[in-house]
Protein backbone atom coordinates (compact mmCIF):
# COMPACT_ATOMS: atom_id res chain seq x y z
CA UNK A 1 0.00 0.00 0.00
CA UNK A 2 2.97 2.34 0.55
CA UNK A 3 3.80 2.13 -3.16
CA UNK A 4 0.21 3.08 -4.03
CA UNK A 5 0.36 6.07 -1.68
CA UNK A 6 3.64 7.17 -3.25
CA UNK A 7 2.28 6.87 -6.80
CA UNK A 8 -0.97 8.65 -5.86
CA UNK A 9 1.04 11.48 -4.34
CA UNK A 10 3.04 11.83 -7.57
CA UNK A 11 -0.19 11.95 -9.60
CA UNK A 12 -1.76 14.60 -7.37
CA UNK A 13 1.43 16.69 -7.39
CA UNK A 14 1.53 16.57 -11.19
CA UNK A 15 -2.17 17.43 -11.41
CA UNK A 16 -1.52 20.38 -9.10
CA UNK A 17 1.43 21.55 -11.19
CA UNK A 18 -0.78 21.61 -14.29
CA UNK A 19 -4.14 22.46 -12.67
CA UNK A 20 -5.75 19.26 -13.98
CA UNK A 21 -8.86 17.54 -12.67
CA UNK A 22 -8.75 13.73 -12.39
CA UNK A 23 -11.49 11.10 -12.04
CA UNK A 24 -11.72 7.31 -11.88
CA UNK A 25 -13.92 4.55 -13.30
CA UNK A 26 -13.45 1.18 -11.63
CA UNK A 27 -14.80 -2.32 -11.85
CA UNK A 28 -12.72 -5.14 -10.32
CA UNK A 29 -10.83 -2.72 -8.06
CA UNK A 30 -14.16 -1.66 -6.52
CA UNK A 31 -13.07 1.87 -5.64
CA UNK A 32 -9.61 1.19 -4.23
CA UNK A 33 -7.98 3.50 -6.77
CA UNK A 34 -10.36 6.34 -5.83
CA UNK A 35 -9.72 5.67 -2.15
CA UNK A 36 -5.94 5.88 -2.56
CA UNK A 37 -6.19 9.10 -4.57
CA UNK A 38 -8.67 10.69 -2.15
CA UNK A 39 -6.40 10.09 0.84
CA UNK A 40 -3.53 11.99 -0.79
CA UNK A 41 -2.73 15.45 0.51
CA UNK A 42 -4.16 18.05 -1.84
CA UNK A 43 -6.50 15.61 -3.56
CA UNK A 44 -9.63 17.58 -2.74
CA UNK A 45 -8.59 20.23 -5.27
CA UNK A 46 -7.64 17.87 -8.13
CA UNK A 47 -9.51 14.60 -7.66
CA UNK A 48 -13.19 14.94 -8.56
CA UNK A 49 -14.32 11.44 -7.60
CA UNK A 50 -14.92 8.03 -9.03
CA UNK A 51 -17.55 5.63 -10.25
CA UNK A 52 -17.58 1.96 -9.33
CA UNK A 53 -19.36 0.20 -12.19
CA UNK A 54 -18.99 -3.41 -11.18
CA UNK A 55 -21.56 -4.90 -13.55
CA UNK A 56 -21.91 -4.69 -17.30
CA UNK A 57 -25.22 -2.88 -16.87
CA UNK A 58 -23.65 -0.20 -14.67
CA UNK A 59 -20.78 0.29 -17.13
CA UNK A 60 -23.42 1.08 -19.73
CA UNK A 61 -25.72 3.10 -17.50
CA UNK A 62 -23.18 5.14 -15.53
CA UNK A 63 -20.26 5.41 -17.96
CA UNK A 64 -22.05 5.18 -21.34
CA UNK A 65 -20.03 2.13 -22.42
CA UNK A 66 -21.93 0.79 -25.45
CA UNK A 67 -23.62 -2.52 -24.62
CA UNK A 68 -22.71 -3.90 -28.06
CA UNK A 69 -19.03 -3.22 -27.26
CA UNK A 70 -19.34 -5.23 -24.05
CA UNK A 71 -21.14 -8.04 -25.90
CA UNK A 72 -18.49 -8.13 -28.62
CA UNK A 73 -15.32 -7.75 -26.53
CA UNK A 74 -16.56 -8.68 -23.01
CA UNK A 75 -16.31 -6.28 -20.07
CA UNK A 76 -12.65 -7.26 -19.65
CA UNK A 77 -11.02 -5.66 -22.67
CA UNK A 78 -8.90 -2.71 -23.67
CA UNK A 79 -11.79 -1.20 -25.61
CA UNK A 80 -14.10 -1.30 -22.60
CA UNK A 81 -11.39 0.13 -20.32
CA UNK A 82 -10.90 3.03 -22.74
CA UNK A 83 -14.67 3.60 -23.00
CA UNK A 84 -14.92 3.61 -19.20
CA UNK A 85 -12.19 6.25 -18.90
CA UNK A 86 -13.84 8.41 -21.57
CA UNK A 87 -17.23 7.98 -19.90
CA UNK A 88 -15.80 9.12 -16.59
CA UNK A 89 -14.33 12.25 -18.20
CA UNK A 90 -17.74 13.13 -19.63
CA UNK A 91 -19.57 12.37 -16.39
CA UNK A 92 -17.21 14.43 -14.22
CA UNK A 93 -16.17 17.03 -16.81
CA UNK A 94 -12.57 16.17 -15.93
CA UNK A 95 -9.29 16.61 -17.76
CA UNK A 96 -8.19 13.01 -17.18
CA UNK A 97 -10.02 9.78 -16.54
CA UNK A 98 -8.42 6.52 -15.47
CA UNK A 99 -10.16 3.15 -15.47
CA UNK A 100 -9.64 -0.42 -14.31
CA UNK A 101 -11.58 -3.47 -15.49
CA UNK A 102 -10.60 -7.09 -15.06
CA UNK A 103 -10.92 -10.29 -13.09
CA UNK A 104 -9.57 -10.20 -9.54
CA UNK A 105 -10.95 -13.62 -8.72
CA UNK A 106 -11.21 -15.88 -7.00
CA UNK A 107 -12.70 -17.46 -10.15
CA UNK A 108 -12.84 -16.60 -13.87
CA UNK A 109 -15.68 -14.28 -14.89
CA UNK A 110 -18.90 -15.35 -16.64
CA UNK A 111 -17.28 -14.76 -20.05
CA UNK A 112 -14.33 -17.04 -19.33
CA UNK A 113 -11.74 -14.32 -18.72
CA UNK A 114 -9.15 -15.80 -16.36
CA UNK A 115 -8.24 -14.52 -12.93
CA UNK A 116 -5.49 -11.91 -13.15
CA UNK A 117 -6.39 -10.39 -16.52
CA UNK A 118 -6.82 -6.64 -16.02
CA UNK A 119 -6.97 -3.63 -18.33
CA UNK A 120 -6.19 -0.09 -17.21
CA UNK A 121 -6.79 2.93 -19.40
CA UNK A 122 -6.26 6.67 -19.25
CA UNK A 123 -8.18 9.14 -21.39
CA UNK A 124 -8.04 12.84 -22.03
CA UNK A 125 -10.04 14.77 -24.60
CA UNK A 126 -7.56 14.00 -27.40
CA UNK A 127 -6.49 10.41 -26.82
CA UNK A 128 -6.50 7.22 -24.80
CA UNK A 129 -3.89 4.71 -23.75
CA UNK A 130 -4.27 1.31 -22.14
CA UNK A 131 -2.14 -1.37 -20.55
CA UNK A 132 -2.97 -5.07 -20.27
CA UNK A 133 -1.90 -6.91 -17.13
CA UNK A 134 -1.52 -10.64 -16.65
CA UNK A 135 -1.10 -10.77 -12.88
CA UNK A 136 0.67 -13.85 -11.60
CA UNK A 137 -1.01 -13.79 -8.20
CA UNK A 138 -4.34 -15.52 -7.69
CA UNK A 139 -5.07 -13.42 -4.59
CA UNK A 140 -7.70 -10.75 -5.27
CA UNK A 141 -6.10 -8.09 -3.03
CA UNK A 142 -2.72 -8.52 -4.72
CA UNK A 143 -4.31 -8.32 -8.18
CA UNK A 144 -6.20 -5.16 -7.21
CA UNK A 145 -3.08 -3.52 -5.77
CA UNK A 146 -1.10 -4.35 -8.92
CA UNK A 147 -3.90 -2.97 -11.10
CA UNK A 148 -4.10 0.25 -9.07
CA UNK A 149 -0.32 0.71 -9.26
CA UNK A 150 -0.34 0.27 -13.03
CA UNK A 151 -3.29 2.63 -13.41
CA UNK A 152 -1.48 5.30 -11.39
CA UNK A 153 1.72 4.82 -13.41
CA UNK A 154 -0.24 5.08 -16.65
CA UNK A 155 -2.02 8.18 -15.39
CA UNK A 156 1.27 9.80 -14.40
CA UNK A 157 3.33 8.81 -17.44
CA UNK A 158 0.80 9.08 -20.24
CA UNK A 159 -2.17 11.04 -19.05
CA UNK A 160 -0.46 14.11 -17.71
CA UNK A 161 1.95 14.17 -20.64
CA UNK A 162 -0.91 13.94 -23.14
CA UNK A 163 -2.61 17.06 -21.81
CA UNK A 164 0.45 19.27 -21.58
CA UNK A 165 3.67 19.20 -23.55
CA UNK A 166 5.60 20.98 -20.79
CA UNK A 167 5.58 17.86 -18.60
CA UNK A 168 8.85 18.59 -16.81
CA UNK A 169 9.30 16.30 -13.79
CA UNK A 170 5.85 14.71 -13.98
CA UNK A 171 6.80 11.79 -16.21
CA UNK A 172 7.71 11.25 -19.78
Amino acid sequence: MDMLKHLANEVIQCAKARDLMVCTAESCSAGRLAMVLSKTEGASKYFLGGIVAYTKEMKTRLLSVPSDLIQRDTAVSAEVAEAMAKGAIRRFNADLGVSITGVAGPEPDEDGNPVGVVYCAVACSESTQFVELRCKSAKPDEIIDEACAEALKLLRLFGLRAIRTDFGSCGG
